[in-house]
């Protein structure tokens, strides 16, 4: 599965002092799809950074859940979690081009209003654009594992991640992180081992089933044939933190 997986995850890794990041623009053509969601779409469901520090409520016009998907990719995940769940509100976090753009024209003729997205670097949008204690629930999916050693600096799972995560969500609140590599499944569990104010879901070892409002993607399903492993974690905000 882990050959078939795109790993688009918006972030720069966190030591910015040494410009590393976690993820590399590709170029790629866009389609016309993809074109009407970024330039017709995007003035009306996007976000940005030159806003500030976002009133959640003012900009959904409610009061609900609020769940943040950092590099949703091509969208397929964040569409059906929130054409599920029309009661909550979610917020995708993508830099690169297609991916919002497809995701903007699905939503817009699906009419799902209770999405809104940003095409921005993840960690500028967790420490300027989001309160703190404003999430309910932060999801990670299936980011770029950089494999090879003198690239895990690169991963986007380190401490001052979660330090960043930590503060944006409310006591409770739950980090959820999916990768298809086992190596970097063990990564995640002892980078969380470690993060002060967390606490493990899991019963059993570091790992969770897949909960069933993390939509199976095709390429996972496909890898689950092919007798592929899929690593869940999810670690919740300790109330005292």
């Amino acid at each position: 599965m882990s050959s078939e997986t795109e790993y688009p995850t918006p972030v720069s890794e966190a030591l910015p002092r040494r410009g590393i990041k976690s993820y590399v623009l590709r170029a790629g053509r866009m389609t016309i799809a993809q074109t009407r969601g970024l330039e017709e779409v995007y003035p009306r469901l996007g976000l940005t950074l030159a806003q500030g520090c976002l009133d959640l409520d003012q900009v959904f016009g409610r009061h609900a859940p609020r769940v943040v998907e950092i590099g949703f990719g091509m969208g397929a995940s964040l569409l059906e979690q929130a054409r599920r769940q029309p009661e909550v509100d979610f917020i995708g976090i993508e830099v690169h081009p297609p991916g919002v753009g497809k995701l903007l024209d699905e939503l817009d003729k699906a009419g799902i209003e209770n999405v809104r997205v940003f095409r921005e670097d993840a960690l500028k949008v967790l420490d300027e654009s989001l309160p703190a204690a404003s999430i309910d629930l932060l999801q990670l999916f299936f980011p770029d594992p950089w494999p090879k050693k003198k690239h895990h600096k690169r991963r986007i799972v380190q401490p001052e991640f979660v330090a960043r995560v930590k503060r944006v969500l409310k006591p409770g609140g739950r980090f959820h992180m999916a990768t298809d590599w086992e190596a970097y499944a063990e990564h995640m569990a002892q980078v969380m081992r470690d993060a002060p104010g967390f606490e493990n879901t899991s019963v059993d070892g570091p790992y969770v089933p897949r909960p069933e409002s993390r939509p199976l993607t095709k390429f996972e399903a496909r890898g689950e044939r092919l007798g592929h492993g899929v690593w869940d974690l999810i670690h919740r905000r300790k109330a005292d933190a």
